[in-house]
């Protein structure tokens, strides 16, 4: 997939929500014969249809919501997990992509934050 690429969404459809589906009059035989430009194309013209997520926004998106689950403030963060406020504000804002290894770490502090701070304090 393309660094920008967008992914595809999951969405989980509750029996009242296919209700309302099946009841809106939509016709489906004209949304199954629709082409992919067809359907890019009512995309783009629907005001209310959400921009796509690039790579980028999903991550700044996960790093914010990594941060936001220890209920800690971004400088609160920074200092407690020793990464560089400035990067930390670039990872959340899409500006930059943390790599490969910021991402493993991010992981760890969203498994189990107070092991990680136990352990940098000792380091």
């Amino acid at each position: 997939m393309a660094r920008n690429a967008v992914k595809p969404t999951r969405m989980t459809m509750t029996p009242e929500m296919l209700d309302k589906i099946k009841r809106s009059g939509v016709d489906w035989q004209r949304i199954r014969r629709m082409t992919e430009a067809e359907i890019e194309q009512a995309i783009a013209s629907d005001p209310d249809a959400a921009s796509p997520m690039t790579d980028a926004k999903i991550t700044a998106a996960r790093v914010q919501w990594v941060r936001r689950r220890t209920g800690l403030s971004q400088s609160q963060f920074a200092a407690a997990f020793r990464i560089p406020l400035r990067t930390l504000q670039e990872w959340e804002q899409a500006r930059r992509e943390p790599d490969a290894t910021a991402l493993a770490y991010l992981t760890v502090i969203e498994r189990d934050p107070p092991a990680v701070q136990r352990a940098l304090e000792t380091a």
